[in-house]
Parts: structure tokens; C-alpha cells; sequence
């Protein structure tokens, strides 16, 4: 039998060296591959397995303690646990609000909605915060349920242990504990610090079993506040019992030093108590820094800057004689009614008596140029700078924009917008001498373990002359001291105060038409010759006589300036037999006050939307100079009566019945005038007559 062949060797071995060298290539490619893997690639792979055990999540600093002006916590920090739901996880709500209700005792009710609210929300959908407040013992038995769409949280709740006291200077924080509003959230990015991180190491299941600080928290820095915590209480509970006794809509109230430009108290009512969170869908209401951002106008209270302009800029005085018109004046297509019908008045008594005719014939003496510009030395126009949020720089038409009729109507503060804030920054002008001083809330912020820093801020700029200051001080004075005086009914006992009444028609800006409800107001400081705080009162939405800025807003200032004075031990410039003198005074003018209550109204005639169509053109320069509301006098326009030979009382007689302004220098007969008797007028021009013996 033949044997099989068998191969050659050689063919053998060629074939186990190409076996080998697959092996051997395979093994290397091995090699490589865990060499990649395990050298190369080790340090990749250990954070991949680090980001499937462990989670880094950052971790909150403390946040910063607010304060009042005397060191009591006005917003504080403290840690909590946080029940946090996924709403759109919920199986069924409805058992979901039995279970939780039953652990934090919560109405179930009341959860159920929420829950609903939230799940119907896209802020609140795949994050809802249930409960900032469980306890030790609740967030264990919520762990202990294992519930797939909640989980406890730590973290630190924000309390306000005042509540509603200073809300809208003190703000409040979110559901993510990011300021919302007011110094919370101007300053949030100081308060909050810097956040940590903290690595959290998980099982299969992803939940933690243990956890190390990978990264410290930097705590926020504590902020002091110019607010005086007692006297805001005053203040809030004035100005709330002020609004409603007037069926207002809304009013603000703002103290200040007008030395510092400090504000002691800043209230608003509606107010809202930051402790209470708001529910899903639920509208805020009360939340709005209406002192800040809600401009207005002022009326009579603006008085006091055209009458300051006019002291600087014109010879007139506290004792010049100002036409009046017996009540009635015509500016172009307007017809100006005063509340009563003055011949004329001296210069003090268009300011006591909140002549809107005087105060008109005063500012066209200004004039426009000169008026806008004391208007921005006051601060209107532009904003304070107070820290807080969404301020409103107020409305100031520029020159250019002012009709031939402006003037009829911004030296009785209409046509122009300011805010409460603004009008205690202008008072304070007054006050202090006749500087414009930096409205602020703010005086000292302190990082941990540091010294704390006071706040800088711009010093004071001279707008007013100390002359000036004084005598608008004095004229101020006579608002409250001379019989008929529109805030003679104001009083704060052992000290002297001065101020302004203002009472604004409120636009509607859907019908188009002024309404008969009015923004009422106060302004005024106290010791009167060295003022040490500044108070304004704004109460919106008053009807009738009642609703005038004397009996609207004027209580609502003595309050909060008695406090005011009291709580900063500033000395009593009255002496009590001079104190119980006037009582006796005031307690004989009560009894004639029925007959002269209308003497204390000063509600301002605004310009309506017709009248506004109605004017045209602006302003403009004549060839001397002077700015007129219209340069081409019209065959019509009135001439200038012949005043020589005529007494001081036949000259004002004369002029009141023409409607004309005058300005009577010396005593005895009429020898000279300017414009000569029987130019053609200007409206407005005011003719100066000389007497002599």
C-alpha cells in the first residue's frame, strides 16, 4: 500500500510563522489597545468613572445679613432643608398632595393647586420648591418614602424678621435665592459671594452616600442700611391709614437727612411682606417701589422751584406785588381759574395761598431758559442714583419741546413727571443750604473677617445761593404759620417746620381727559433754620377738598417727622409758652375753619389735550434777548395803560381789572413805566412803575 504524501516542511512552517505573526499582531494590537486604555487613556477613564460615581454640585456662600441704620438684621439667612418636587413627574397629584400634606401639615387643598399650577407652569414644570421650612424629623420621613419625583434639599432659607417693614429699600429673594427685588437684587452679586462645590459620591442607583467639600464658598458681604427700622414702622402705618381714609389707590412716603442725602425711611403702600412666596399663577400685588418708579405730577409743590428761579434770576421779592387777575388769566386758547379770586398778592402769599396765576405770572418772569435750567439744578429729569432698582428718571420735556403755553403750566408742576425720591432730593436743596445732595440707602458694606467699609458717594453741589435758601425757607414757613396758609393746619409740637402742599389733577390716559381725582402731596423739613430731616408725602387717588395735599398728605408728614425728630434727639426750637400761645391760636382759627377752607385749596388747572393740539410753534429769542412764547403780537394783543400820577392802590386796582402783571418800586405817585404806556404786551410781559413824592 503507498503512503500518503506529506508536505514539504518548509510549507509547515510557513504556516505556523504566519499563525504567529496573526497572533503575535493580535496580542499587540492587545498591548496597544490596554496600554491606550490603561497609560495613555488612564486618566480620562478615571474621571469617566468618577462622573458615574461621583457628582460635583455647587454649593451657595452664606448670604450677606442686611441691616438698619442701628445694626438690627432686617434680612438674614439660616439653614433649612428644601422639599423640591418634579411636577411633571407626578403620578397623581391629588395623592401626592394628601402624602406631603400630611407630612409638612400643609392644607392638601392648597397643595393640590399648586402642584397643579406648577405642572402647568414652564418656570416651575421640572423644579417646584414645596417647602423652604421642613424640619429635621419631616425631611427624614420624606427620605425614608424614597419618592421618585421629590427630594430634600439643604440649603438656607432668607427671613425678614420685620416683614413688610422697608420691603420695597429691603427687596427680597427668589425661589433660586437670587435677589428679586429692591437691595437684594442691586446688590445680589455682593450679598450671594462666591459659590462651592461640593462632590457627592453615588451608587448604582445614582443615589449619595457620601459627599466632601471640593471647594469652599465665599459667604456674601453684610450691608448696612441708611433705614431707621422704627420710623419706617411709623411711616408705613401713617401712610396705609392716609390711603384709606382717602379711598387712594396707592402712597409713597420718603424721609431723608438733607445734609447726608441719607434716607431714613422709604415706605410704599400697597406693600407686601417679603416672608409670604408667591403661589404658581399668582399675580404680585404691592410689590412695586412706587417712591422710585412711578412719576407723577407734582403740582404745587413744584412752586418752590419756580419761586426759588425767580429769586436768583429777577429782582422780585418775598414783598413784590403780583397780578392775579382776580382769579382769572388767558394765555393764548387758555383760560387759568385760580380756587379764588385774588386782586393780587404779594410774592410770599403766591406760595402760602398756592396761587396758580401767581406762580404762572412769576414764572414768565423766569422765563423758559432760565426756569429749565433751575428745574435740572433740582434734579428733575435725570435719576438720583438711589441703589435701587428700575429707577425712573422722571419726565422733563427738553426746551425745544415746550409749547408757546408750557408756561402756563410747569410753574404749578404740570407737563412735567417727578418721583417721590426726586422731590425729597429737591427739598433738601432748601434744607441744607442750597446743595444738591446724593439720595442713598446704603452706608456700609463688610466682606467677612474685614473691616467694614462706608459707601462713598458724589459730595453735594451748590445749586442755590444761601440767600436765596433762606428766604424760600421763611416763605416756606408761611405755608403753615399765616392764617389761610394751605398747610396752616399742620403741626408738630416743640418745633418749627416749613414745607409746600401740592394737589395734581391725575391724567386718564384712556379717555384722554384729567380726572377728578388727584395726586396729593406734601414737602417740608424741620427745625425750620436747621433742618435735619427732609419728609414727602405722595397719596394717589384722592377725590374732594378732603383729598387736597394738606389734608391728604400733610398728617401723614407730621407723623413721620415727629418720629423722625424724636428717634434722632434733635433739640426743640419752641419754647412751650411760645408752644402753648399758638395752641390757643390754632384753636381759635379751628372754629372759623368751615369758612375758610377754601383758601387752603390749591388744586392746579392742567393743560388739556386740546389745549396742547391747540398750541403750536416753540418758543423762541426776541432781539433782546428775552424768550417769548410767541414773537408776533397780533393786531389785539394788549396795550400798556397810562400809570402816571397814580397811587401804590390805584395801580394795583387798574391792573387787576386789565389782567395785568405789574411791579411797584418806592412810594407815593406813579412817575415812571416800562413798557410805556400804550405799547403793545407781550402775554405775561410785566410793566415795572416808579413811584415817588
Amino acid at each position: 500500500m503507498d503512503r500518503p504524501a506529506v508536505a514539504p516542511p518548509t510549507k509547515s512552517v510557513e504556516r505556523l510563522a504566519i499563525l504567529g505573526l496573526i497572533l503575535l499582531g493580535w496580542a499587540l494590537i492587545v498591548l496597544s489597545r490596554l496600554f491606550g486604555l490603561q497609560v495613555l487613556a488612564h486618566d480620562k477613564f478615571v474621571k469617566l468613572a468618577e462622573q458615574q460615581q461621583t457628582k460635583l454640585e455647587p454649593t451657595e456662600g452664606q448670604r450677606g445679613t442686611i441691616f438698619d441704620r442701628d445694626g438690627h438684621p432686617m434680612a438674614i439667612s439660616s439653614p433649612s432643608h428644601f422639599l423640591v418636587v418634579n411636577p411633571g413627574r407626578i403620578p397623581n397629584k391629588e395623592i401626592a398632595a394628601e402624602l406631603l400634606g400630611s407630612v409638612l401639615k400643609i392644607d392638601s387643598g392648597e397643595l393640590l393647586r399648586d402642584l397643579e399650577g406648577a405642572a402647568a407652569s414652564k418656570k416651575h414644570r421640572g423644579y417646584y420648591i414645596v417647602d423652604q421650612h421642613v424640619t429635621d424629623e419631616q425631611a427624614g420621613t420624606l427620605r425614608d418614602m424614597k419618592l421618585e419625583w421629590a427630594e430634600v434639599e439643604e440649603g438656607s432659607v432668607r427671613n425678614y424678621p420685620d416683614g413688610a417693614v422697608g420691603a420695597h429699600v429691603i427687596g427680597n429673594v427668589g425661589g433660586q435665592g437670587h435677589g428679586a427685588a429692591g437691595v437684594e437684587l442691586k446688590l445680589d452679586k455682593e450679598l450671594a459671594g462666591a459659590p462651592g462645590l461640593v462632590r457627592l459620591e453615588r451608587d448604582g442607583k445614582e443615589h449619595p452616600y457620601d459627599s466632601e467639600i471640593a471647594k469652599e464658598a465665599t459667604p456674601g458681604k453684610d450691608i448696612g442700611l441708611t433705614i431707621d427700622r422704627q420710623l419706617s414702622h411709623v411711616a408705613q402705618d401713617a401712610l396705609e391709614q392716609a390711603v384709606k381714609q382717602n379711598h387712594a389707590e396707592h402712597g409713597s412716603v420718603v424721609a431723608m437727612d438733607p445734609r447726608t442725602g441719607e434716607v431714613l425711611a422709604l415706605e410704599n403702600y400697597p406693600t407686601y411682606d417679603p416672608n409670604e412666596r408667591l403661589h404658581p399663577g399668582e399675580q404680585p400685588t404691592g410689590r412695586e417701589d412706587l417712591a422710585v418708579v412711578a412719576p407723577f405730577e407734582p403740582g404745587s409743590v413744584f412752586k418752590v422751584i419756580t419761586l426759588s428761579a425767580a429769586l436768583e434770576t429777577t429782582t422780585l421779592r418775598p414783598n413784590s406785588i403780583i397780578n392775579c387777575g382776580n382769579g382769572v388769566m388767558k394765555l393764548f386758547t387758555r383760560v387759568i381759574h385760580d380756587h379764588k379770586p385774588y386782586p393780587a398778592l404779594s410774592m410770599e402769599d403766591v406760595l402760602a395761598y398756592s396761587s396758580n396765576i401767581g406762580a404762572i405770572r412769576i414764572g414768565m418772569q423766569v422765563g423758559n431758559k432760565n426756569l429749565y435750567e433751575y428745574i435740572r439744578r433740582f434734579g428733575f429729569g435725570r435719576r438720583t442714583g438711589i441703589e435701587l432698582p428700575a429707577e425712573a428718571p422722571g419726565i422733563l420735556r427738553s426746551l425745544k419741546r415746550w409749547q408757546p403755553t408750557s408756561i402756563g403750566s410747569v410753574p404749578m408742576g404740570h407737563e412735567i413727571a417727578v418721583t417721590s425720591v426726586q422731590l425729597a432730593q429737591a427739598g433738601s436743596v432748601i434744607a441744607n443750604g442750597g446743595f444738591l445732595a446724593h439720595p442713598h440707602v446704603v452706608a456700609w458694606k463688610q466682606t467677612p473677617g474685614s473691616a467694614a467699609e462706608v459707601t462713598k458717594y458724589p459730595a453735594p453741589v451748590e445749586v442755590l445761593k444761601p440767600e436765596t435758601v433762606a428766604t424760600m425757607r421763611m416763605m416756606m414757613r408761611r405755608v403753615i404759620t399765616e392764617p389761610g396758609g394751605t398747610g396752616h393746619h399742620l403741626h408738630v409740637v416743640g418745633y418749627t417746620i416749613a414745607g409746600k402742599t401740592g394737589t395734581a389733577q391725575i391724567y386718564d390716559y384712556t379717555h384722554h381727559v384729567y380726572t377728578h381725582k388727584y395726586n396729593a402731596s406734601f414737602m417740608g423739613f424741620a427745625p425750620m433754620e436747621n433742618p435735619s430731616v427732609v419728609v414727602v408725602v405722595t397719596v394717589t387717588g384722592t377725590t374732594g377738598q378732603a383729598g387736597y395735599g394738606g389734608w391728604a398728605a400733610g398728617p401723614v408728614f407730621v407723623k413721620v417727622m415727629n418720629e423722625a425728630l424724636r428717634r434722632r434727639g434733635v433739640p426743640r426750637d419752641v419754647p412751650e409758652e411760645i408752644e402753648e400761645l399758638e395752641a390757643k391760636q390754632r384753636s381759635t382759627e379751628k372754629d372759623r375753619k368751615e369758612a375758610d377752607d377754601v383758601s387752603l385749596a390749591e388744586l392746579s388747572t392742567p393743560l388739556t389735550v386740546d389745549e396742547m393740539k391747540a398750541a403750536s410753534g416753540e418758543g423762541q429769542e426776541d432781539a433782546g434777548g428775552n424768550e417769548s412764547g410767541d414773537a408776533n403780537l397780533d393786531a389785539n394783543a394788549p396795550k400798556a395803560p397810562d400809570f402816571t400820577g397814580k397811587t401804590v392802590k390805584e395801580v394795583m386796582t387798574a391792573a387787576a381789572a386789565s389782567n395785568l402783571d405789574v411791579e411797584m418800586m418806592g412810594e407815593g405817585l406813579a412817575r415812571s413805566q416800562s413798557p410805556a404806556a400804550g405799547s403793545a404786551l407781550i402775554p405775561g410781559e410785566r410793566i415795572r412803575v416808579r413811584f415817588s413824592r
